[in-house]
């Protein structure tokens, strides 16, 4: 049950095939070369001084301009709030369902707070930058970690900012700086990026949204992969805000999150009540 509380904090992005691609285009130069055939309409002179176009600036043009739509839609905030329904499968094959609430104060608090049959609330969870604490409320059982708690749980490198843009819906394990080339699609491009962890193959759809985000490991050892998955955008907020999420993560065991989420709001006033009652064990 504890992975499964680790796990509701990952939150994930939307698939999409790549069936009816157009073009790839890498990032390399390519001159255009003068045409084999005879000119017979008296421009020859005009076309031999003709600008040569360069097809590895046309791929940079390309890329930033999706990276910056991606920026444009990129969500800050000081205060988030939302109530969502988390569907769970392990690699043990347990399946749970159930509605989770969550609070965040931008870098400094997630509260999480989980329902079980009858709305009573299971579980409760204060993630900080460094700590993880996990009340449970029908055992009457703290844990408390370090933030590398939710690393081993979930199989994936992440730290608390990380963990806030994986909530929010924002691009995670991309390094925009090492995008090596783009992909044209009927629905959007896709960009391939080569972080220090992961390659990252993330599919944007044409006015900036996410996708689809797929996850390798750079570590040719690991066979670590991610598969984030975005859907059904609200667009009443000041930027798109995806209400469905989805993902899975794959090592030595497989877990899968599946997360709809029914409200949310930004920016209101909230409190963080997280108090250890004195019965309880620490484990």
């Amino acid at each position: 049950m504890y992975r499964l509380l680790a796990g509701i904090v990952m939150i994930g992005l939307l698939a999409i095939g790549t069936e009816g691609c157009r073009s790839t285009k890498k990032i390399q130069k390519v001159i255009s070369t003068p045409s084999p055939h005879k000119d017979t309409t008296g421009n020859a002179a005009r076309a031999a001084v003709a600008p040569v176009r360069d097809a590895h600036a046309d791929s940079i043009a390309v890329i930033q301009q999706t990276l910056g739509k991606l920026s444009h839609n990129h969500i800050d905030f000081t205060t988030f709030s939302a109530k969502m329904k988390v569907h769970y499968e392990g690699g043990d094959g347990k399946d749970y369902e159930f509605n989770a609430f969550v609070r965040m104060k931008k870098d400094s608090a997630i509260w999480v707070a989980v329902n079980a049959a009858l709305g009573i609330e299971a579980f409760r969870l204060m993630i900080t930058p460094d700590s993880v604490k996990v009340l449970d409320k029908l055992k009457k059982i703290v844990r408390i970690r370090s933030v590398s708690y939710l690393q081993d749980e979930i199989h994936l490198p992440v730290d608390f900012k990380t963990l806030q843009d994986i909530l929010l819906g924002n691009p995670v394990f991309l390094d925009t700086a090492r995008v090596v080339f783009y992909k044209t699609e009927t629905k959007g491009i896709s960009l391939f990026s080569t972080g220090a962890t992961f390659r990252n193959y993330l599919t944007v759809n044409p006015d900036g949204t996410l996708q689809h985000s797929k996850l390798d490991d750079t570590d040719p050892l690991r066979q670590r992969t991610g598969d984030m998955t975005y859907g059904e955008y609200d667009f009443s907020a000041s930027v798109p805000f995806s209400t469905y999420r989805k993902i899975s993560v794959a090592e030595r065991t497989k877990v899968d999150i599946e997360i709809n989420y029914k409200s949310f709001k930004f920016n209101e006033v909230l409190v963080f009540p997280f108090t250890i009652p004195k019965n309880y064990k620490r484990r």
